[in-house]
C-alpha cells in the first residue's frame, strides 16, 4: 500500500515560520548564537522490504559527528527559545542486524523549534530542553529526500563564563515519525523498498559556545 504524503517539505519555508515565531517574543531578555559540534549514535534501524518479491531487509544511519548551530532568544523563566539546525554526513547501510552494505552516503538534517529551562546554581546552568520540527534524509545515487516530521528531548549543562559568554554540553535524542507501509527512498526510475518501520531514533552528544549580546 503506497501512503500518500508531503516528502518534499521545504525546510526554507519552515525556518521562515520559525524565526518570525522567535522575532516575536515579547518576553525576550537576550538573543543569543550558539554554534554547537557533536557526535550522532545509536540511530534505529529500519525495517523494509521489496515490493518485487517482499525480502526484508533493514537500513540503517551510521555513525558519524555533527554540526550546527542554536540562535534564539532568552527568558525570564529563567529559559529560553530557539531555532536549532544540526547536519550530519552519513552513509546510508542496508543488511542484517551485524553485516551492513553502503547504499549511498546520506545527509541527516534537523531544523526545530526548542524550548530550554534553566536550574541555575552559580556558574553552573543545567538544564533540560524539547524540541519540534522536521528531518530530513538526502541520499545521494539518484536516490530522493524523505523529510518528515520529528521530536527532541535534551539534558545538558551551561557554564556561564560571563554574561556573554559561556560553555556547554549536552545530551539530545530525536525520534522521527516515518510512514509505515510506504515508499521510502524512490530512485531515478521507481520505487522499490517499502517501510515497516514507524521511528527513527537518534541520539546526539554535543559541545557548544554561547555568545550573548
Amino acid at each position: 500500500m503506497q501512503v500518500n504524503y508531503p516528502r518534499h517539505l521545504n525546510l526554507s519555508v519552515f525556518a521562515l515560520i520559525l524565526g518570525l515565531t522567535l522575532s516575536a517574543q515579547v518576553c525576550a531578555e537576550d538573543y543569543f548564537v550558539t554554534p554547537v559540534g557533536g557526535y550522532s549514535f545509536g540511530a534505529s534501524k529500519l525495517k523494509v522490504s521489496q515490493d518485487s518479491n517482499d525480502q526484508k531487509d533493514y537500513f540503517s544511519i551510521s555513525e558519524d559527528a555533527n554540526y550546527g548551530v542554536m540562535m534564539g532568544v532568552t527568558t525570564r523563566d529563567p529559559g529560553d527559545v530557539y531555532l536549532l539546525y544540526s547536519h550530519q554526513s552519513a552513509t546510508l547501510g542496508s543488511g542484517g542486524l551485524f553485516a551492513d552494505k553502503t547504499i549511498a552516503g546520506l545527509a541527516v538534517d534537523y531544523l526545530h523549534l526548542g524550548g530550554t529551562l534553566y536550574f541555575p546554581n552559580g556558574n553552573w546552568e543545567p538544564y533540560v530542553t524539547t524540541t519540534v520540527g522536521l528531518t530530513q534524509l538526502r541520499p545521494d545515487g539518484g536516490l530522493g529526500t524523505e523529510t518528515r516530521f520529528s521530536m527532541g528531548l535534551g539534558v545538558g549543562g551551561m557554564y556561564r563564563i560571563s554574561k556573554n559568554l559561556a560553555l556547554m554540553a549536552e545530551v539530545r535524542g530525536f525520534a522521527t515519525f516515518m510512514d509505515t507501509d510506504g515508499y521510502i527512498f524512490c530512485g531515478d526510475k521507481r520505487c522499490v523498498w517499502i517501510l515497516e518501520a514507524s521511528t527513527l531514533v537518534q541520539g546526539q552528544a554535543n559541545l557548544g559556545i554561547q555568545f550573548r549580546f
